[in-house]
């Protein structure tokens, strides 16, 4: 259980204590961390940290440090450690990172919603601090001076009047007989970011060199002598069960141990599905025997559904939606509080205001169902035996709590290994694969042990075709957008009905709050049977491109400058202006700096077929602005020729290297979403079966440069996973407008002839 804070000593704020041999262990205790952000990713509640440790002094004078969170690609395995070796003065070099398991003594540990660097930073620079001052107390003590007169620096403590040093391995005895500082003192000796040495460094990622060497670090790399591998069939129709196999004929077939029906378990997307499991000595043995299994599948009701149907739907909401009576008007939430009640916005009077309007302009946008498509299918590898169960998983939300669904025992019965995923985008948020993993492992020991045999780990691998039949999807969504211009250009009312899921709606999203007269609405789409969660910037990574993609076409309705357009809108805020955490200035900030790095003011003098467009989009509190210079040809193959990126996630980035990859690998992950991306429901199963049918976008693809502008601002660091692929899609889909005058309403592009060249 976590300690409140307030049930913490002060002066257990640090821990510290000696290791057999002569090292040392510094942690940390208490300190809560207030959330920040807005809605959307996980970890958006408070969290405490419980005692634990982060630093092992070794006698050689190294150190090793923990890294706590899950790491999937986003560099936050090296981050973290970079922040606390950084304040507690000693070099890169001299440090080695060690993967932390689950445990509650490292507080809140999940990846996802950019909340890793926001959630920690503080964290973590106190922990480095703190030891960082005891090094010093404990040098001023043996020497007798005073502790103002030393410095720290590559491990090594100075007094320079006296031209004595001593290292931290040396002092460590020292330390641990010491009081620890109290919090206060601890945060007096923070470093000024202008003597950070470690933070806001080029550091390669600590696994990068195993990685290109192609050294096993990655969860699908999972191995144990004597392991089993197992596949789980499901049914392809969501929600179907297995009625009966062929298992006996399934368990004569070479390599194969184990083969049983899993009947279901949970609710929920962590819950356990229907179907077959097939344990074999190695992993194709057991995926080639799917070829020969037998299954009877109750398919269930949702074998009636279709993504031709759900839109279908969606139109006919829309259409009575239009001549339905306005709802009453909302009072905007107070600044600081979110909205409660129904997702929908209603200002003014939209009605009166389109009654008065000059020009009017309707558009219907779409965005489908996506897949995450994860380089790394999901896998798990568990162990039963005894009661307990021992679990390896690439998981971005670790718990306990799945396998122990699965495996039918208490969740303290649980050692959870945190292990490198192969990308995650979201879709590691569920972990179903630990749920089938530990009932599949569960009953492979079980009839190993009835047979007289020893019990052995079992890896669970999905298939690329499991993956993409079986994922969390990105929801789809259906707006029908209607403006209001007064003569001058002006937008005077603003109208938006969604037809979706169970996603969110954007009634808080710009252009709310600089517009007097707003209506937005929204009605689901049921029945729908498909399972749905959260992909990389859940819910901008779809309603950017149609929220964007509108106010570009507003802004050319009205004859102005599209960027332009959006800073006159920014620099007039309405009534309680916008809510939601959201700041115009910082947009207004990442707007004119992407204006001044793309040269955006002489596009005109481009050559025909080339233009450029600009989108922004605040997302799990960061700020991000695209210039994009598309080219499009005859046969309407683009080319993104070049992209400029302006970024505002606050005043410190920790790794630049890391920072600017996340902005290339959002605006790419953007280019897939646009181009060929679509998962398809017919007779309640997905039609895209793999990659060839799902095409990513490829490396001769990418632009030939991102240019990234990373603004410094007096606000606390935040993350950058998520912010920065929402607006790159409407970015490109407004450059082909102002390339060919072809305005791009539904994705993906290929379905209406584009290509990339």
């Amino acid at each position: 259980m976590v300690p409140s804070p307030k049930a913490l000593d002060r002066r257990a704020f640090l821990q510290v204590s000696a290791l057999a041999g002569g090292g040392l262990l510094i942690g940390l205790s208490g300190a809560g961390v207030a959330a920040q952000g807005r809605q959307g990713g996980p970890g958006a509640s408070a969290e405490s940290l419980a005692p634990n440790t982060y630093i092992t002094v070794n006698p050689n004078n190294t150190f090793t440090i923990i890294s706590k969170n899950p790491e999937t690609g986003q560099g936050i395995r090296t981050a973290l450690p970079q922040i606390i070796a950084d304040e507690f003065g000693v070099e890169w070099a001299q440090v080695t990172l060690k993967q932390a398991d689950l445990d509650p003594k490292y507080g809140a540990q999940f990846e996802g919603g950019s909340r890793a660097i926001p959630s920690n930073y503080q964290n973590m620079r106190l922990v480095g601090a703190g030891g960082r001052l005891m090094m010093l107390a404990a040098a001023a003590q043996q020497w007798n001076v005073p502790q103002a007169e030393l410095t720290a620096k590559a491990g090594v403590v100075t007094h320079a009047a006296s031209k004595r040093t001593a290292t931290y391995a040396s002092l460590a005895s020292v330390v641990a007989t010491l009081p620890v500082p109290e919090k206060a003192s601890i945060e007096a000796a923070l470093k000024n970011p202008r003597d950070f040495t470690i933070v806001g460094k080029r550091i390669p990622g600590y696994d990068n060199l195993d990685i290109v060497t192609g050294r096993p670090v990655f969860s699908i790399d999972v191995a144990f002598p004597g392991m089993l591998h197992a596949v789980f069939v499901k049914c392809d129709v969501f929600g179907g069960k297995a009625v009966s196999a062929n298992l006996d004929e399934i368990k004569k077939l070479p390599g194969i141990r184990h083969a049983f029906i899993v009947e279901p378990a949970g609710q929920g997307n962590n819950s356990l599905a229907s179907g077959v499991a097939i344990v074999a000595d190695h992993w194709w043995l057991a995926n080639d025997a799917r070829s020969s299994l037998k299954v009877v599948w109750d398919e269930g009701a949702v074998a009636t559904q279709s993504s031709a149907g759900y839109l279908a739907q969606a139109r006919a909401l829309a259409a009575k939606a239009a001549t339905a009576p306005l709802p009453a008007p909302v009072a905007p939430p107070a600044p600081g509080e979110r909205p409660t009640g129904p997702p929908r916005a209603v200002i003014g009077d939209v009605n009166a205001a389109f009654s008065t309007a000059a020009k009017t302009i309707e558009a219907e946008y779409f965005f489908p169902l996506l897949s995450h498509a994860p380089l790394e299918p999901q896998n798990a590898t568990a162990h039963y035996h005894d009661g307990k169960l021992e679990i390896w998983s690439p998981s971005q939300i670790p718990s306990k709590q799945n396998p122990a669904l699965g495996a039918g025992i208490p969740p303290e019965n649980i050692t959870y290994h945190l292990v490198r995923a192969g990308g995650g985008f979201g879709r590691r948020l569920v972990s179903d694969y630990d749920v089938e993993v530990a009932r599949i492992a569960r009953t492979v020991s079980e009839e190993r042990v009835a047979a007289g045999l020893p019990t052995v780990p079992v890896k669970l691998l999905w298939s690329r075709e499991d993956d993409m039949a079986h994922d969390q999807y990105r929801p789809t969504g259906y707006h029908f957008f209607k403006a209001g211009l007064d003569a001058n250009g002006k937008l005077i009312a603003y109208r938006d009905f969604v037809a979706s899921t169970n996603s969110v709606v954007p009634a808080n999203e710009f252009p709310r709050g600089f517009v007097e007269n707003v209506l937005i609405t929204s009605e689901n789409v049921v029945p729908f049977g498909i399972p749905v969660g959260a992909l990389r910037a859940p819910p901008t990574n779809g309603i950017s491109f149609v929220k964007q993609g509108f106010i570009d076409e507003v802004a050319v309705a009205a004859g102005k400058d599209p960027l332009q357009y959006r800073i006159d809108l920014l620099n007039n805020p309405v009534g309680p202006g916008a809510t939601g955490g959201f700041n115009p200035v910082r947009a207004r900030g990442v707007l004119e700096a992407v204006r001044a790095m793309s040269d955006w003011d002489r596009r005109g003098s481009l050559p025909k077929g080339t233009g450029k467009g600009v989108a922004f989009q605040y997302a799990h509190a960061g700020y991000v602005a695209y210039v994009v210079e598309v080219s499009v040809d005859a046969k309407k193959a683009i080319k993104v020729n070049r992209v400029w990126c302006a970024v505002d996630v606050g005043r410190q980035i920790v790794n630049p290297s890391h920072s600017e990859n996340l902005v290339h690998g959002g605006f790419i992950e953007g280019m897939s979403h646009l181009m060929s991306w679509t998962i398809t429901i017919d007779k309640g199963r997905v039609v895209q079966k793999n990659l060839d049918e799902y095409q990513p976008a490829r490396m001769p693809h990418a632009p030939a440069s991102i240019e990234v502008k990373f603004l410094e601002t007096d606000f606390d660091p935040t993350g950058l996973g998520e912010p920065t692929m929402p607006p790159a899609v409407p970015a490109i889909t407004n450059a082909i407008f102002a390339a060919t005058g072809v305005r791009i309403r539904s994705l993906p592009l290929e379905a209406q002839g584009f290509s990339w060249t």
